[in-house]
């Protein structure tokens, strides 16, 4: 007998681990930790005043990049190949080393960067549903075009300098590539053995049963869901899901394009309503793999964005992935439930729109 007396267990008291069957690995939950007193590193705010146009900014309409090309005047999405590439499709082949501890082999592929807007002073959040849904567009058809080619086509966004995004311009880039990078690689080994083992996609059901508890999920729709995950890491971590199943961001239709773009709208807006800054994030879009993969079977593939933003207790204190996190697992300080929470009680309506509309009121007060 230990003498002490029996506790019910209490997510948001307890530490717990929580499955990630997307990744095979577990995630420690430590709630109890944000009662903690925080004296470490403060971030500096993001920058809001962002002018419309500079013309020293090379992502610009009409302007000139390091590489001494010229933008067009373009008045929508603009991409361009990435002036320094991470991938190059005709380098070299290193050889077929045998050697179990040095082995290496051939990387190649394409690198492009993609401007969702021609004004610096937006971001997607901000921008019309109708714009958004061209940038929708414009993701799918690189994704139908490079995967032709290449095995793994990677859509991401860096969103502000928390993120190592230098410029504020809205754009992300689409990296191509001749191999499988681990984190789409092990996605697809945990959903294959999903799906061989209960016969349905496991983001499907896994949707199906969100949409059910309610309690993970921040923003839905008839063809979407947006939910904290059970499994999250980063502090509001969100999962964007279709409810049909849906292989790759080029199978979605007209109408599920200009859903996701309002939901996307939504959700973003939530985010950045919850500190009242442009939240940073690092986010991308996981669909089945593509190439020659086109002709294999993918049922187990449910496509899915991953949003990762880093703020935890305000606009200037970040959750940071060390120590711990580095050499053991990973580890979060509030539930995934109070994440979404927070998140879902927050308004649709963005601060910046809300505080435009606010001192209109007052200069018409005045008059």
């Amino acid at each position: 007998m230990s003498g002490k007396q029996d506790v019910s267990f209490d997510p948001k008291e307890h530490q717990h681990l929580r499955y990630n069957p997307l990744r095979d690995s577990w995630v420690l939950v430590s709630a109890h930790r944000m009662k903690r007193p925080w004296a470490g590193q403060v971030e500096r705010p993001p920058e809001e005043h962002i002018p419309r146009y500079d013309p020293n900014n090379p992502l610009c309409p009409g302007n000139r990049r390091a590489n001494g090309e010229g933008n067009p005047d373009y008045d929508s999405t603009f991409v361009f190949e990435n002036d320094f590439p991470a991938l190059q499709p005709d380098a070299p082949d290193p050889g077929s080393d045998q050697d179990p501890l040095f082995q290496s082999k051939a990387a190649r592929g394409v690198c492009k960067v993609m401007c969702f807007h021609p004004w610096s002073d937006v971001t997607l959040p901000l921008m019309k549903k109708e714009e958004v849904v061209k940038v929708i567009d414009k993701w799918a058809e690189l994704v139908e075009e490079l995967g032709t080619i290449y095995p793994w086509v990677q859509i991401f966004e860096n969103k502000g300098a928390m993120m190592g995004c230098s410029n504020p311009h809205p754009h992300c880039q689409v990296w191509a590539s001749n191999f499988l990078p681990n984190e789409p690689a092990l996605s697809d080994r945990c959903q294959r053995a999903y799906y061989q083992k209960h016969g349905e996609p496991m983001l499907l059901q896994y949707a199906k049963r969100e949409a059910e508890k309610k309690e993970r999920v921040v923003v839905e729709s008839s063809d979407w869901l947006a939910v904290v995950p059970y499994w999250a890491t980063w502090p509001y971590q969100t999962l964007l899901l279709p409810r049909r199943h849906v292989l790759r961001i080029s199978d979605l239709t007209t109408v599920e394009r200009e859903g996701l773009a309002a939901i996307m709208k939504r959700l973003l807006t939530k985010y950045d309503n919850l500190f009242e800054v442009s939240f940073p994030y690092s986010m991308g879009w996981h669909g089945a793999p593509t190439g020659p993969y086109l002709k294999e079977d993918n049922s187990h593939w449910q496509l899915h964005a991953h949003y990762y933003p880093p703020l935890l207790r305000s606009a200037t204190v970040k959750k940071f992935m060390v120590g711990y996190e580095m050499l053991a697992q990973e580890q979060r300080d509030l539930t995934p439930e109070q994440a979404a929470e927070k998140l879902r009680n927050l308004p649709e309506e963005h601060y910046k729109t809300r505080q435009i509309h606010e001192n209109q009121s007052k200069k018409g007060t005045e008059l």
